[in-house]
């Protein structure tokens, strides 16, 4: 049986993580789910630019803080990093944010930010390049083949170390909808798996 948030001993929890998110929230809702037996680490606090967004339903059916931005102090302001040492963050998670990360709090939490990104990086990344735009660049440089990039969080889009990739055909009749669903069951299998390896053993998982 499943343990409940509840019934996790928040001394025993060495690792809590932030999802930080600006949409739906399904990849949030596959880590939360993911950690919700472990002892060890859990999903402690969502944040999003998004009042509205599917992500913070999420939060509330789990019964996990949420944090929202504002556009000012995350930019120019302390860029919450305050915020997030006083709630005991100790690794961040991008799962479809859509803003920049500030250098300061990339600074804050150096090589403890992970990105997964829905194609073959490094290319098609860059600013602009998400979601089904992505999709659609792929299909129109007609390649063989796209996947997913899990990577750590430089001051670049897109730049940072990549952990893993793997891969998925691009087929003949493929549009930028029918690819996005391959893709997604990529990142939904893989990416609670990467976090959990990352943060328990620091160190990258071999690209496939």
């Amino acid at each position: 049986m499943q343990k409940s948030f509840s019934s996790i001993h928040v001394n025993k929890i060495k690792h809590r993580i932030a999802i930080f998110a600006s949409g739906t929230g399904t990849n949030a809702k596959k880590i939360i789910e993911h950690f919700i037996p472990s002892d060890k680490i859990t999903v402690a606090l969502i944040v999003s630019n998004k009042q509205h967004s599917g992500v913070i339903n999420i939060a509330e059916e789990y019964q996990i803080p949420v944090l929202l931005l504002e556009k000012k102090k995350f930019f120019e302001g302390n860029h919450y990093v305050d915020e997030l040492k006083n709630a005991e963050i100790t690794f961040i998670v991008l799962a479809g944010f859509l803003w920049k990360l500030p250098p300061a709090l990339i600074k804050g939490y150096q090589s403890k930010i992970i990105n997964i990104h829905p194609a073959l990086l490094p290319k098609y990344g860059g600013k602009g390049m998400y979601g089904h735009y992505v999709h659609e660049a792929v299909i129109k440089t007609a390649e063989k083949e796209s996947g997913i990039t899990i990577h750590y969080v430089d001051e670049l889009y897109d730049h940072g170390q990549h952990i893993f990739q793997t891969t998925v055909p691009v087929l003949p009749d493929d549009t930028a909808e029918t690819l996005a669903k391959r893709i997604q069951v990529l990142e939904h299998e893989y990416y609670p798996k990467v976090i959990e390896e990352v943060i328990l053993e620091n160190e990258p998982v071999h690209e496939k």
